[in-house]
């Protein structure tokens, strides 16, 4: 009985276990999430057409690549996000990832690029969850380049400058009398040192507040030069305290030289040029203490200043000296203006050496820079009229002017 019992329930079991008494049950439908787990999930679509090659008038080094934009590139539910640009050298399999770019930028510039070595790049369109790759570019290699083509048009002008400035420098060599405009300051020298001999009271020459590291300081050197040889053709002293050591002992050479030309190196003494203070308003004080002491018929300040600027024109101003002033702070050309007799503003003070000496390098080189300055000016009127054409109408002057040059030299 046992063994038949143990039988019965082994043929039971078997039976449930092949669902022969299985209810029919209704199947669950299956998530969402399971249906993710189970399906791919949709990538966007790949960018296409990608093409590398040497980044043009460069140093070496760079490698342009652009590609065509994914077609889910700003639309659908598979939205790009960003490409992901890839490199491997040409053969390897072994792609490094060199940069990102945004949705809707269709190139991409790899600045990690060794010379001469071969690459190969794929792009790789991400929307954020899943990226799709696009095919490999032609094998490419980064190279220096000789010139920079961006910058033709800054060669252009740079070009017509030089040829402007050796155009003018050989024709005044040949004696041709070319135009400077008067400086009435450089024009007034020999009347205001021929005052101070006539006064019998000495010429005051303030060189500015900085070193000899400033352009400025040298352009008031150049001047004390012209200044010294009428001073020691008249017979009259110069009198010239300054705030740095280096100035002074460029200024007594300059002055000493001055006198040698006039042969009159017997009545120089170095005691025309002294040394003060470095510290600005200690020095301020002293020429002041200077200037009513001696009384100066004369006074020229020539060269870098700052806040003592007013005060030595004042100064000047009340005990009836002659003042000529020079120099390119734009702030302190107003007090300058307001108190001395005669101010040169801004680079007549850098063109005081060639106006002087008559030199025919110097002189051709100034009138080169004016056809510098021409341009800039011309330049400057053409981008006014152009912004303004732009905001009332909304066309671009050049780009039409671009489109013109272009349909003109493209007619069959």
């Amino acid at each position: 009985m046992p063994n038949k019992l143990a039988l019965f329930v082994l043929i039971f079991a078997c039976l449930i276990s092949t669902g022969a008494f299985a209810q029919e049950i209704s199947p669950i439908p299956p998530s969402d999430s399971i249906i993710t787990s189970i399906l791919p999930y949709p990538r966007p679509a790949p960018p296409t057409n990608i093409i590398a090659r040497d980044n043009p008038s460069d140093g070496g080094g760079r490698i342009l690549v652009s590609w065509e934009l994914s077609l889910d590139d700003g639309r659908g539910n598979n939205n790009v996000v960003g490409y992901e640009i890839l490199r491997a050298e040409e053969g390897g399999d072994q792609f490094i990832s060199t940069g990102m770019a945004a949705n809707g930028v269709n190139f991409y510039i790899d600045s990690g690029a060794d010379d001469h070595v071969q690459y190969v790049y794929k792009v790789v369109a991400s929307d954020g969850k899943a990226g799709a790759e696009s095919g490999l570019s032609q094998p490419v290699h980064s190279s220096q380049q000789w010139f920079n083509l961006n910058l033709k048009y800054l060669f252009l002008i740079g070009a017509l400058i030089c040829g402007s400035v050796i155009y003018f420098i050989y024709h005044a060599k040949r004696g041709k009398k070319l135009f400077i405009r008067k400086i009435a300051g450089l024009e007034a020298i020999d009347d205001a040192v021929g005052r101070a001999t006539e006064m019998g009271r000495p010429v005051l020459f303030i060189p500015g507040i900085r070193d000899m590291d400033d352009v400025q300081t040298i352009a008031g050197i150049t001047i004390l030069g012209r200044v010294a040889r009428t001073i020691a053709e008249y017979d009259i002293r110069i009198n010239m305290p300054v705030s740095r050591s280096i100035v002074m002992t460029t200024a007594r050479e300059t002055i000493k030289a001055a006198y040698a030309a006039e042969g009159r190196i017997d009545a120089y003494s170095d005691d025309f040029v002294y040394y003060l203070t470095d510290e600005q308003f200690g020095y301020v004080a002293a020429v002041d203490g200077i200037m009513v002491r001696d009384r100066p018929a004369t006074c020229f300040y020539m060269g870098s200043f700052f806040a003592e600027s007013l005060i030595f024109a004042e100064t000047g101003n009340s005990i009836g000296a002659i003042q000529i002033a020079g120099t390119a702070m734009p702030a302190q050309l107003p007090f300058f203006v307001a108190a001395c007799d005669y101010t040169l503003i801004g680079e007549e003070l850098f063109a005081a050496s060639a106006y002087l000496s008559g030199e025919p390098k110097q002189l051709g080189s100034l009138k080169g820079q004016d056809v510098g300055k021409v341009i800039a000016m011309v330049a400057v009127i053409l981008g006014m009229i152009a912004a303004t054409l732009y905001s009332i109408t909304g066309v671009s002057l050049f780009d039409s002017w671009h489109e013109f040059m272009l349909n003109l030299f493209t007619l069959n």
